[in-house]
């Protein structure tokens, strides 16, 4: 039996990078479908280096994206987005990325699912069917082509490229939404931790923050000695877990340890600091207004997750937040930006703005859209190639 040859392209959107597929090009039978991603990122692999596959061994590198035109007449184009486990094989569906999202409009640009249209900025109408959810990304297109080389430059992203920006409408489903506990802020009672005081926000992608410091390290914390320390990376899976239990994700901690690694995640926040940034820039205490690192996949990212950004913008846009009360707004009007621009956020590679808009209905405030800037490019198109024995196996496992 031959093997299979999927069209596929590699694409970089933000801070990540992943293979995306047309969805109709792969099994519709979801286990064989699984099997299929799985081998084309060379997952499980007990040496955690991917090689033979296309992931990179970094939860950064590690997902996969289908996109196919959208059912929905408010939408053009749907996407499911994966993330692929190293060690176990696991994809997580239950979540989504938002450095990725930045490359499925220009995706389905170059693939023929939408049409390019005049010079400009095309406007595209995403569907994220993990969540449930509308975004619009705005692309620079000329002469029927997506626009990728430009002068804009993304902390954590070698090179320059052409702007796209993101909307994310109603990242939360509304103020109850958006807190699923119906609190700014909760304490968890960690094993092993104690009373922990998190906020736990459902926007972008369910996330629990918590102060850099209830886990004993600065927000300035490297990630490359935060990885290092396997109490430290424990205490973070054990905060994360309780967390993902109080906003009902999971019946217990065991399950969304094995079952849910890839949401909530965890973020730990911190008032502006000087530290020295992933490429050797130094920041300064005043390029910031929150210091943040971000927990995925049990690593600390090397930037910021795109839904993570988002949540944390959220909740500097709701009163009594520790993000919130870090940029001294945590009991007034809730302004979704510090001093009416967006949120900078001080992450391990540099510095991002991200803005949140919000009105207020019946007394209440509610997150409108979050915006933020990326940037997107194809890396390589062609097709993958998968052995004939992971269907054969597949089929047998069912």
């Amino acid at each position: 039996m031959s093997g299979l040859r999927i069209p596929a392209v590699y694409m970089r959107g933000g801070t990540s990078k992943g293979v995306f597929f047309h969805a109709g090009d792969l099994p519709d039978d979801p286990a064989r479908r699984d099997a299929v991603l799985l081998r084309v990122i060379g997952s499980p692999d007990p040496y955690g280096k991917q090689i033979d596959g296309l992931g990179a061994a970094t939860s950064s590198t590690s997902k996969v994206v289908l996109v196919q035109r959208s059912p929905r007449p408010d939408c053009d184009v749907a996407y499911l987005f994966g993330q692929v486990s190293i060690a176990e094989p696991l994809i997580d569906w239950s979540g989504n990325c938002g450095n990725l999202t930045t490359a499925v409009a220009p995706f389905a640009i170059q693939q023929g699912l939408v049409p390019a249209g005049p010079d400009g900025l095309r406007v595209v109408r995403l569907w994220q069917a993990n969540l449930g959810k509308r975004i619009v990304a705005h692309v620079p297109v000329r002469n029927g082509e997506v626009v990728e080389e430009g002068a804009f430059e993304l902390d954590g992203v070698a090179f320059p490229a052409a702007e796209i920006r993101l909307e994310f409408l109603d990242p939360g489903g509304g103020a109850a939404g958006v807190l699923p506990t119906g609190r700014p802020c909760d304490t968890l009672d960690v094993p092993g931790l104690g009373p922990v005081a998190a906020s736990l926000v459902d926007a972008g992608n369910p996330t629990v923050i918590i102060a850099a410091t209830a886990l004993g390290v600065s927000a300035t914390v490297r990630p490359a000695e935060a990885d290092a320390d396997a109490a430290f990376v424990a205490r973070c899976e054990a905060v994360r877990a309780a967390g993902a239990v109080a906003m009902g994700l999971a019946a217990s901690a065991a399950e969304a340890t094995a079952k849910r690694p890839a949401t909530p995640k965890l973020a730990l926040v911190g008032p502006p600091a000087a530290y020295v940034a992933a490429g050797g820039r130094a920041i300064a205490p005043e390029e910031v207004d929150v210091v943040a690192r971000m927990i995925s996949m049990g690593k600390m990212h090397h930037a910021l997750t795109g839904t993570g950004a988002v949540a944390l913008a959220v909740a500097a846009a709701l009163p009594g937040t520790l993000v919130a009360d870090l940029l001294g707004h945590g009991t007034g009007a809730a302004r979704g930006a510090a001093g009416g621009r967006p949120v900078r956020f001080g992450h391990a590679s540099g510095v991002l703005p991200v803005g949140a808009e919000t009105s207020v209905r019946d007394g209440a405030v509610v997150i409108d859209k979050a915006v933020l800037s990326r940037t997107a490019r194809r890396l390589m198109e062609g097709v993958v190639h998968v052995p004939a024995a992971v269907l054969a196996s597949s089929s047998r496992a069912a």
